[in-house]
């Protein structure tokens, strides 16, 4: 079985490369060139644990994995043709930005030659899985292919983990010869009696949407108890713990901090909102979760400014960039929010992250860079734990304390519990 990822982003990337670790033929895609020439070498683009050896081993060794800036070429006797192109946000209508998707499905239609299945794996609003195949209809008989939707589940940092070892796999499909064809591509999980969940196409899309509003639910719902423990006098870890040992309820995605970020939950919960005033359906929980997500960075940076008062001679230490540990992804990050606002009442802010530093530096030019924790530290007023990388979990705080002026930390992350 032939297959080709359309987009070596984040999904279509790590998606190829474990495809490959599964034994299948896998040719990836993409207009930039310079990209394409990097990933060659066996460099990923993007910080993934383990992701420059996949690449490495399946590309120069297995030669099961290869890449291409042609699509006409890749699509040559493909049996799966995957659309992994980013779905970004528009900046007024809150709604998926699909224009790469409609893109690429008129190039696809321009290449099919003879059967195969268009599975979009992009995360996109229900309908869109629809709208494509009469994008391709209009072109070829719809006799030659099918279009399967197939959202991924993946989480960055650990990324490879979570495609090889899924809770579940969801299939949205509306021919049997389609559905046998996926089902034949991730039968390599039935080692690990993963289950396949198998139901039409708007179904497969709408649960996307749903696990990660409701995921991001969980964490507005948290911080929110957050700020009542801080205020009653409780604890919200102790609070959190408890709630999470009801099996109803579940421990994952109970962890207080300034709010969620990275590439997909933002934008998720503001597309899925979007979907429902489409078509009427009062969503206002989700816009009570998205209003609350926007308005923590700026509370939270409240809160530290009224700790003491910091003035032009002040400097903070700012340790981690990313969303989120193990990645370099600093898309929606709330500690480069909190440092955007503290710089605003002239705070110099010194960084340190162990992965997202030179993305850190495009994104905010105006931070000071530090090659080392105890470097940030450095005559400082403050430190704020931003993300929580297993790097800051034992810090020397004997090292620390010789180093900074005031012995204030902001443990954004709860990482620590007082003494």
């Amino acid at each position: 079985m032939k297959l080709v990822m359309v987009g070596t982003g984040y999904v279509g990337l790590v998606s190829g490369a474990c495809f490959a670790e599964f034994g299948f033929e896998t040719v990836c895609v993409d207009k930039d060139k310079s990209r394409i020439e990097k990933i060659e070498k066996g460099s990923c683009p993007f910080f993934e644990p383990s992701m420059d050896d996949l690449l490495i081993k399946h590309s120069q060794k297995t030669k099961l994995l290869s890449f291409t800036t042609s699509l006409a070429e890749a699509m040559q006797n493909a049996n799966i043709v995957f659309i992994t192109v980013g779905t970004p946000s528009r900046r007024i209508e809150d709604e998926a930005d699909l224009t790469a998707v409609w893109d690429v499905s008129h190039e696809i239609a321009k290449n099919i030659k003879s059967y195969c299945v268009i599975v979009i794996k992009s995360t996109v609003p229900v309908g869109t899985t629809k709208k494509i195949k009469k994008i391709i209809e209009s072109k070829i008989s719809s006799q030659n292919f099918d279009v399967v939707s197939n959202p991924e589940f993946l989480r960055e940092g650990s990324a490879i983990n979570d495609f090889m070892r899924p809770d579940r796999v969801v299939i949205g499909t509306e021919s049997e010869k389609s559905e046998k064809l996926m089902r034949e591509l991730y039968r390599p999980l039935k080692l690990n009696e993963t289950p396949i969940v198998s139901t039409t196409i708007e179904t497969s899309e709408v649960i996307k949407y749903a696990s990660n509003s409701f995921l991001a639910t969980k964490i507005g719902f948290i911080n929110q108890v957050a700020d009542l423990c801080e205020a009653v006098g409780a604890n919200v870890q102790d609070v959190a713990k408890a709630m999470g040992i009801d099996k109803r309820i579940g421990s994952k995605f109970l962890h207080a901090g300034p709010g969620y970020g990275g590439s997909c939950f933002p934008k998720d919960v503001k597309a899925f909102k979007a979907t429902a005033k489409k078509f009427n359906i009062d969503f206002s929980i989700l816009d009570a979760v998205n209003s609350s997500n926007e308005n923590r960075p700026q509370m939270v940076a409240k809160k530290i400014l009224d700790t003491r008062k910091f003035d032009s001679n002040s400097s903070i230490a700012l340790l981690g960039l990313s969303f989120k540990p193990n990645t370099d992804d600093i898309r929606d990050s709330t500690s480069l929010k909190i440092a955007a606002i503290l710089q605003k009442h002239n705070i110099k802010i010194n960084c340190y992250d162990p992965a997202a530093m030179d993305n850190a530096r495009k994104h905010n030019k105006t931070l000071n860079f530090f090659d080392s924790v105890y470097d940030a530290c450095e005559g400082v007023n403050a430190i704020i734990i931003g993300t929580e990388w297993n790097e800051f979990r034992a810090l020397n705080f004997t090292k620390i304390k010789e180093k900074i002026k005031d012995a204030i930390i902001f443990d954004l992350r709860n990482i620590y519990r007082s003494a």
